[in-house]
């Protein structure tokens, strides 16, 4: 047991850079930093983040054939009534690209740029 909680204890965190957008209103982009155990994935940066920021909260809902997807963040919903949702993009050198797997799948790597953009269906 000692041995299982060392490794856990021993984990290599990563560093990401989390920022928080929204297409539809001129809000200013909201800039974050968390990190994720090596490995792991990027819901668990999102945890950590909610848990040590206290401007920072996500909601999450579990489609049954997708998976978890965020609902929520900071209190803005998607809604398929006004036909918005959060897209989830990586940042690199100025290139933005969309995730192709959810957060409960995807795992970061140091020193990533993720975006979190409230985005329409619309503009697709």
């Amino acid at each position: 047991e000692r041995n299982d909680l060392l490794s856990i204890l021993c984990q290599t965190s990563v560093p990401i850079r989390l920022s928080v957008e929204n297409s539809l209103s001129n809000m200013s982009p909201e800039s974050y930093s968390s990190s994720v155990v090596e490995g792991g994935v990027l819901l668990g940066a999102l945890r950590r983040l909610q848990e040590t920021q206290q401007d920072f909260k996500f909601t999450v809902m579990e489609d049954p054939n997708f998976g978890l997807f965020l609902e929520s963040v900071n209190g803005v919903s998607g809604s398929e009534h006004e036909q918005t949702f959060w897209e989830i993009l990586s940042e690199r050198s100025g290139e933005y690209n969309r995730l192709d797997v959810g957060i409960g799948c995807y795992k970061p790597t140091a020193n990533e740029h993720i975006i979190l953009r409230l985005s329409s269906w619309a503009q697709h």
